[in-house]
Formats: C-alpha cells, sequence, structure tokens
C-alpha cells in the first residue's frame, strides 16, 4: 500500500524546494505498477532499517519497501477557492491525496519576498486553513441544493440524515473550524467520506526553518530546513552523515515527515521475507491477520487459514526463521489477530 501527500503553501515558502528534496532520490516506478507518475508528483521509498535487516539477514534478492506519494502543488494564494491563481487545479489535485502538508515559512530571507510581506507563520496557517474552509463550504453547498431538491418528492430517510449531517458541518465551517475538529459519530464519517472533503483530511504542519532551527521541534508541527534538506540529497551516504552530526541532527527532514504521517494516518507496517523477496507492507492499525494478508493478494483473504508471525527484532536475534522456530519464537494466529508494527509473517492459506 502506498499513500500520498499533497503539500500546499503560500508562494516563497520554500514548498517546491522541499518538495524537491524529499523526491531527489524516488523510486522507478515501473516496480510499483498502480502508480502514475505525472511533473507535479514524487514516490518515495519509505526507509525502513528493519527491512534492510531482514532482507541482509535472508540475502534476499529483491529488498521492496513500501511508498509514499508526495503530490506538489502550485503555490496558493488568497482566494484560491473561488479560483484566484491556479484555484480550481489545486483543489483537483489535492482532494484524492490521503493527508495534506501545509510548508510554513518560518525562515528570515531578504533575498525571498514574502506573499504578505511579513513573516508570519500564524497568520499564513489560517489563510491556508481559510481557503482549504471555503472550497469545502462550495462543495457541501452544492451538495445540500441537490439534496433539498431530492427532497421535494418520495425520499428515504438517508437523505434526511445527509442533510442533518451537512448542515451540522456547514455551521461549524462557517464559522472557522476544519471538519476534523467537529466531533462526528462513526455513521457521519462513512456518511461523508465519499465527498472527499479537504478540511477532513489529517494535516501535518511543516515549518520552513533557518538553519540554526533546524533541531527544534514544535509542538504543532514538524522543523524542518529545506535549504539543508536540498544539500543532503547531493551528498553520498557517508557524506550526508558526517553533515548531519556536524548540525546536531539525528535524522532528516524526510524520515522525521514520514514517522509523523504514519501517526496522522494510522498507519504500521509488517514485514515478508525470505531468499527471493524481502518487503514491507503499510496497513492502518488494527488490521486483522485476513485482511492483511489481502494487501498481498486477494487469494490470501479468502482462503485464510493462519499466520505464522514472529516479531522483526526476535528474528534477527536468533539468526533466521530454522532457530526461531526451535525457539518457540514463531507463533500461529488466527483470523482474530491483529497485526502489530514489525511483525514478520508468512500466511497460509487454501487454494
Amino acid at each position: 500500500m502506498s499513500f500520498s501527500i499533497g503539500i500546499v503553501g503560500l508562494p516563497n515558502v520554500g514548498k517546491s524546494t522541499l518538495f524537491k528534496a524529499l523526491t531527489k532520490k524516488q523510486v522507478d516506478a515501473s516496480n510499483y505498477p498502480f502508480c502514475t507518475i505525472e511533473p507535479n508528483v514524487g514516490v518515495v521509498a519509505v526507509p525502513d532499517e528493519r527491512l534492510d535487516k531482514l532482507s541482509k539477514l535472508n540475502n534476499s534478492e529483491k529488498t521492496i519497501s513500501t511508498t509514499i506519494e508526495f503530490v506538489d502543488i502550485a503555490g496558493l494564494v488568497k482566494g484560491a477557492s473561488k479560483g484566484e491563481g491556479l484555484g480550481n487545479k489545486f483543489l483537483a489535485n489535492i482532494r484524492e491525496v490521503d493527508a495534506i502538508l501545509q510548508v510554513v515559512r518560518r525562515f528570515n530571507d531578504p533575498n525571498v519576498v514574502h506573499v504578505h510581506g511579513i513573516v508570519n507563520p500564524k497568520s499564513d496557517r489560517e489563510v491556508i486553513n481559510m481557503e482549504l474552509i471555503l472550497a469545502d463550504l462550495e462543495t457541501l453547498n452544492k451538495s445540500l441544493e441537490k439534496i433539498n431538491s431530492q427532497m421535494k418528492g418520495p425520499h428515504d430517510k438517508i437523505l434526511d440524515k445527509q442533510k442533518s449531517i451537512f448542515e451540522k458541518i456547514k455551521l461549524n465551517l462557517e464559522s472557522g473550524k476544519l471538519i476534523s475538529e467537529i466531533e462526528l459519530d462513526t455513521e457521519e464519517k462513512f456518511i461523508i467520506k465519499s465527498f472527499n472533503f479537504l478540511t477532513l483530511k489529517p494535516m501535518l504542519y511543516v515549518y520552513n526553518v533557518d538553519e540554526n532551527e533546524v533541531n527544534d521541534q514544535p509542538a504543532d508541527g514538524i522543523a524542518i530546513c529545506a535549504k539543508i534538506e536540498s544539500e543532503l540529497v547531493e551528498l553520498d551516504s557517508q557524506s550526508a552523515k558526517e553533515y548531519m552530526e556536524t548540525l546536531g541532527m539525528q535524522e532528516t527532514g524526510l524520515n522525521k515527515l514520514i514517522k509523523e504521517s504514519y501517526k496522522a494516518l494510522n498507519l504500521i507496517t509488517f514485514l515478508t521475507s525470505g531468499p527471493k523477496e524481502s518487503r514491507a507492507w503499510t496497513i492502518e492499525k488494527g488490521t486483522k491477520a485476513p485482511q492483511a494478508a489481502g494487501k498481498i493478494h486477494t487469494d490470501f483473504e479468502k482462503g485464510f487459514i493462519r499466520a505464522e508471525v514472529i516479531n522483526w527484532q526476535d528474528l534477527l536475534d536468533c539468526g533466521g526463521e530454522v532457530s526461531a522456530k526451535e525457539k518457540g519464537l514463531i507463533r500461529l494466529e488466527g483470523k482474530d489477530y491483529i497485526f502489530q508494527d514489525g511483525d514478520v509473517t508468512v500466511f497460509r492459506f487454501a487454494n
């Protein structure tokens, strides 16, 4: 499973610089048959040391990471929801992503003019959020018009429920609330899911900071210096490591961003590994064994019998599957088993 993140921000906040740095080492799309690469989309392999170690342990012929798509949206301006700038194109591109990443400028550079004349992260966030809210209001109002028209004739109770939910959301949007901040029950979330509301999506905030602030950790986002990230991707791994050490950086901005993305989207990774292939699979937290098997192939889910499961670290510590089985560390799990992050598995299924 690959997932996608739309990168948005005002002009001149370093959004495109960050996008280029994040996607510098993008994977060959031919390895992932359902990916379509466009000029503004970069597909990146998710770094995972667990996968690398398992691949080395089993001397795998191939190592296949899970992937993340970054979609670079043209710089937003006030009025984008009404078609200002590339407003409508922006909306079309971003509705299909799984999460939205806002790049907010916190760096100071007299040579890079701020669109509002002053660096003010709080104000920038408010402008972007308001454009997303206004776009959702437009979608909502069109849907309400359609519902009201349908209610003039015979209709079922689902339509009444839809109208009630939409009116509730409309009031909140008009007061400046994102849909993700509104208290909705499971049924309400299910009813509105297909409308792809922008402000219902998980929102990540990346503050593009000066070089001396790269190790700051804002309470409401991630601090990344796009300038440093763009320099790091031009270096070989050893030089990049040494450069990071001089800056006191523990990890790259890409790694920080991926971790936060997994949290925001409630995702975990399980792994499969053998001589032919080691591979990472991304699933939602709480996924049961048959559905996890279905991520590999639908036949695995349909004919699921059991899963042989071991934690990746336990498998490494044992030095391989044979020793792990001798020590009784490989468990047999049934249909109710909920997969955990870092599980290594072999699925047994009926043909």
